[in-house]
């Protein structure tokens, strides 16, 4: 009996599947990738495909799923979403040669962190890869999105990696077998061995990318940790697409005092990109996103999630966003004209609406239909995204559609550049990188057809007259049936057979066809090619020459485009430098294109910076919010060390949490460089944003909700600077009223005391108002209401002073709950507000000069008159004037 043997074509899978044992393979036969075995069932499930089984090997049958090689890209784009990583094992052996199975092997791998086609990526989001290491209370971080070619790496400490992991939002995360740090992320993780993260020998794979002696040039040369964390990285991305990473030609590092730093709770809080219910809309990204290119929606969604502290780089885009607001050149006046100054830079004043036509600007009178901004945005939506065209040009995965996009886009540039040709200052610096050589846009304009087709196996890519050989080719193809009828009537003249035909059919080719009876007069060079009933079919030495020519037409002319395009490839390498310096120019243009259209469509204002410890805002608004509601009330926000803490008061639904997200929000704003939605705001120096607003559980970590409230509240206490923005929210809530009570009242002194920070404090427990008698710098104000018939109507504007009642049963009922449960809760208020102070008295916090432990309390015996009264009183059959009279008896004693 003879042992059951896998087939040769089985043992070449399972050797490239050993290979790969974590991923599916996409194994290419024909027109189709076929995955087998576990492969197949698991593939099965989550495309929804159809699992079949085929024959056997070694004795087992073997089951099958495959999809359509030309529409592979949807079914990956799908899996990668799913989390999964994807193989793909093509067929480089010519089948017409091959004695055994097609020589194959894996050309690339799809996972989530290494995605380049554009129709796997998210078009307004950029996916990330992360390799993460540590050692000791060391983190070494690298980030690098393939699709740009953008390449970081940073060290800090293991308590930043929630933050940093929120702030970046990698699609993929690599890091040790093993590891004692927990990634509490929806990541997909990639453990790799340690010796991945040997820094001897990341350090060689850095420098020998960059071509330089040492990474001293790039400012990491001290770093350990980042650098182990960067060459893993590397190293993970080349094995991913079998090849070079030629774009990936710098190393940033990440220095977090670059930026005004915001921990994970803070971004959630805020809604800046994502909803706390975890949708992309309404949030202050999806509110922005006006711009005309993805890459500059891309751009943008960094910039909200990296605020920046260098006022020089703030005030440049502020002046670029105020030149784009004036009226382009075209209307007869410059955009370096006069304005009148609003806050820091020169504004025409009122700003220019889109739409309107004459306005007096500095004195003269001119008509105008657009502003700059405009005009920008118009010559941007034509353009293509060259950062993504440029990433797949250096990996060499192109499409035709690219190219041509990029050419087209090239073709834009020298419209736009005469738009900002007036403009001074960051204006004319990114017009300055629009600036190409010719040759290379006059090169794809001369390579490509002006609708090129969508794939290059299809053909018609390389445009006529290109290229002398390819002409011939698609001469032979498209002249074929003017060649056979000139044949046809030579060979009528020279035979004098006037019902010759010359013909063609897929099965004998071309043929010259003469009837039974003329086929005597056939002259000697004809050849039988086939013999019919009614007559006879010939093949010439012309014919035949012309037949090889034409039936390998075609496919020499495909061969002939796949060169010719290879070319053009090798010949843009050189650019990309250069087109990734063009990316990022349209990107910043885009950007600051839209900060100008949101600032004339939205009523946002120039902030302004100064030196002094001073945060004020001249009726300031929710971005997002104002968009959703009918009327939204402005309101006023002073912070200064004299003023340095609003301890905020007033009803639940009242807009307190709007407010002091507003606050937060107009300064995150002021430090990307964009308008605010205020009427004036004055900011002095942020290093930070901390939020403690609303929680939740976090049953994964075994967390309650009071415990994430207080270990956020502990993380704002221990890094909260004098130049920090800090927002509480009714810190507290989860505990008893007394423990809530105290803790708040501990936390606002040490807010006040150690911190110093710029606060918002808002609270239900009216007694921490009464802090505003031992510190100075904390004012009370309270969010307005006023009640009518049971009923509360909400003002929503920020007044002096404490609020009067926190109107919870109002409140109650407007959300719904039944009247009869609000009368029962009426009634059992009344009688807990008359029993509170008789029967559970509460202490007074504040009146205490020093802790309990301090009182030297004396000791009383136990024959002390004024204990035997004690025990003898019986306070329930008191009256309250009895009860006076009683105190006063023992006080007149003492």
């Amino acid at each position: 009996m003879t042992k059951p043997t896998h087939t040769p074509m089985m043992q070449q899978y399972l050797g490239i599947k050993a290979q790969h044992p974590d991923m599916l393979l996409f194994y290419r036969m024909g027109d189709f990738y076929e995955l087998f075995m576990g492969d197949a069932e698991r593939a099965a499930k989550l495309l929804d495909i159809t699992l079949t089984q085929r024959g056997s090997t070694n004795g087992q049958p073997i089951k099958m799923a495959g999809v359509p090689y030309h529409a592979a890209e949807g079914y990956l784009a799908r899996l990668v979403k799913l989390g999964e990583s994807v193989a793909i094992c093509e067929q480089i052996g010519d089948p017409a040669t091959s004695k055994g199975p097609v020589e194959r092997k894996v050309v690339r791998i799809v996972t989530p962190g290494t995605l380049t086609d554009s129709a796997l990526l998210e078009e307004k989001r950029d996916s990330l890869l992360m390799a993460v290491y540590a050692q000791q209370n060391k983190l070494g971080l690298a980030w690098l999105n393939l699709a740009s070619g953008q390449f970081w790496v940073c060290e800090t400490g293991l308590d930043n990696l929630a933050a940093e992991l929120e702030r970046l939002q990698p699609s993929e995360i690599l890091h040790v077998e093993n590891s004692r740090v927990q990634i509490a992320h929806t990541a997909v993780c990639k453990p790799l061995p340690e010796w991945h993260f040997s820094q001897d020998t990341a350090r060689r794979a850095l420098c020998q990318q960059f071509a330089t002696m040492d990474l001293a040039g790039f400012g990491c040369a001290e770093m350990t940790v980042g650098v182990a964390a960067a060459g893993a990285l590397l190293g993970y991305a080349k094995l991913t697409q079998g090849q070079t990473i030629s774009h990936i030609n710098g190393l940033q590092v990440y220095r977090t005092d670059a930026f005004v730093r915001m921990d994970a709770a803070t971004r959630r809080n805020l809604e800046i990109s994502q909803t706390l219910r975890g949708e992309p809309a309404p949030t202050l990204f999806s509110l922005l996103d006006t711009c005309a290119s993805n890459m500059g929606s891309r751009l943008l969604r960094h910039w909200l999630h990296h605020p920046l502290r260098d006022r020089t780089v703030l005030r440049a885009r502020l002046t670029a966003v105020e030149q784009l607001l004036l009226p382009s050149p075209a209307s007869g006046r410059g955009v370096g004209g006069e304005g009148v100054l609003r806050g820091n830079n020169p504004l025409p004043s009122p700003l220019p609406q889109v739409g309107e036509g004459i306005r007096d600007l500095g004195g003269r009178k001119g008509v105008f239909s657009k502003p700059l901004f405009e005009l920008v945005h118009t010559h941007l939506k034509s353009a293509v995204d060259v950062e993504r065209v440029t990433a797949r040009i250096a990996l060499r995965s192109a499409r035709p559609r690219d190219l041509s996009g990029l050419r087209d886009t090239l073709a834009m540039l020298p419209a736009l550049v005469a738009t900002l040709a007036a403009v001074p200052d960051r204006l004319a610096a990114l017009a300055s990188d629009l600036q190409l050589d010719p040759a290379l846009s006059a090169l794809l304009q001369s390579a490509l057809r002006a609708e090129p087709s969508t794939v290059l196996r299809e053909g018609g890519v390389i445009a006529d007259g290109f290229d002398a050989e390819l002409d011939e080719l698609r001469g032979i193809q498209n002249n074929c049936g003017d060649f056979l009828l000139a044949l046809e009537t030579r060979e009528r003249q020279r035979t004098g057979i006037a019902t010759l035909k010359v013909e063609y059919n897929r099965v004998h080719g071309f043929y010259i066809e003469v009837s039974q009876a003329q086929s005597v007069n056939v002259p000697d060079d004809y050849r039988r090619r086939q013999t019919l009933k009614n007559a006879e079919r010939y093949i010439t030495p012309e014919l035949k020459a012309f037949e090889d020519k034409a039936l390998s037409a075609n496919d020499r002319a495909l061969a002939r485009e796949k060169y010719l395009y290879e070319q053009l490839l090798d010949a843009l390498a050189p650019q990309i430098a250069t087109l990734q310096q063009l990316a990022a120019a349209l990107s910043e243009l885009d950007v600051l294109s839209c900060f100008a259209e949101r600032a004339c469509s939205l009523n946002f204002n120039a902030p302004e910076f100064t030196d002094a410890p001073h945060l004020h805002i001249v009726q300031g608004r929710h971005p997002v919010v104002e968009t959703q509601v009918e009327q939204f009330t402005a309101n006023d926000t002073r912070l200064v060390p004299t003023r340095q803490m609003l301890l905020i008061t007033g009803p639940n639904m009242g807009g307190k949490s709007t407010y002091m997200r507003q606050v937060a929000l107009i300064a995150l704003l002021a430090h990307v460089g964009s308008f605010v939605p205020a009427q004036q705001a004055t900011l002095g120096e942020i290093d930070q944003i901390f939020t403690r607003i609303g929680a939740s559980d976090d049953l994964a970590s075994g967390r309650s909700t009071f415990m994430v409230e207080m270990t956020e509240a502990a993380h704002i206490l221990h890094n909260a600077t004098a130049k920090s923005l800090v927002l509480v929210d009714e810190i507290g809530r989860g505990t008893s009223t007394f423990d809530g009570l105290a803790l708040a009242y501990a936390i606002a002194r040490h807010l006040l005391e150690t911190n110093r920070s710029y606060t918002l404090f808002a609270t239900h427990y009216f007694e921490l108002t009464r802090l505003a008698d031992e510190f100075p710098q904390l004012a009370n104000v309270h969010l307005a209401a006023v009640e009518h018939q049971h009923r509360i109507v909400f003002l929503h504007s920020v007044n002096d002073g404490a609020a009067s009642q926190s109107y919870g049963l109002q409140v109650a009922a407007l959300a719904g709950v039944p009247p009869a449960v609000i009368k029962i809760a009426r009634k059992q208020l009344r009688t807990l507000e008359q029993s509170s102070a008789a029967h559970h008295p509460q202490g007074d916090l504040f009146s205490m000069t020093a802790p309990v432990e301090a009182i030297d309390l004396p000791e009383i015996p136990e024959d002390h008159p004024a204990i035997a009264a004690l025990k003898e009183l019986q306070p329930d059959d008191l009256t309250p004037k009895a009860a006076l009279a009683w105190l006063y008896e023992w006080k007149t004693r003492v």
